[in-house]
C-alpha cells in the first residue's frame, strides 16, 4: 500500500479550536479506518507545522478522499508527500 506522510498546519479556527484537536485526531483516525486507511503514527509538533502522521492507503485515490475529508472541516491544512521505503526506492532507482 502507498505510504504518505502527512504535514498539518492549523487554520484560525483550527487553533480558536485547539483543545478539540486530540477529539478531532480521534474521529478521523475513525473515518481514515473505515475507508481502508491506517494511521501509523500521529504527532503534535512544534516549528513549522503544527503536526503530522504517516498513514498507509490502499491507492492515492483513497488517501486523497480522506485528505480532502480531513481539510472540509476546516480546522487544518495539509501538505501530503508520498512515501517510499528502501525496497520501493530502490526500484524507482533501477528503473524497474
Amino acid at each position: 500500500m502507498p505510504t504518505f506522510i502527512v504535514l498539518l498546519d492549523y487554520t484560525d479556527q483550527g487553533v480558536r479550536n485547539l483543545k478539540d484537536s486530540p477529539q478531532r485526531a480521534d474521529a478521523f483516525n475513525q473515518f481514515a479506518e473505515k475507508a481502508g486507511v491506517t494511521i501509523h503514527s500521529q504527532y503534535w509538533t512544534i516549528g513549522n507545522h503544527d503536526g503530522v502522521f504517516i498513514m498507509e492507503a490502499p491507492s492515492e485515490e483513497v488517501a486523497a478522499s480522506v485528505l480532502l475529508h480531513l481539510g472540509s472541516a476546516g480546522n487544518v491544512r495539509t501538505t501530503t508527500l508520498r512515501a517510499y521505503d528502501w525496497a520501493e526506492a530502490q526500484g524507482l532507482i533501477e528503473g524497474g
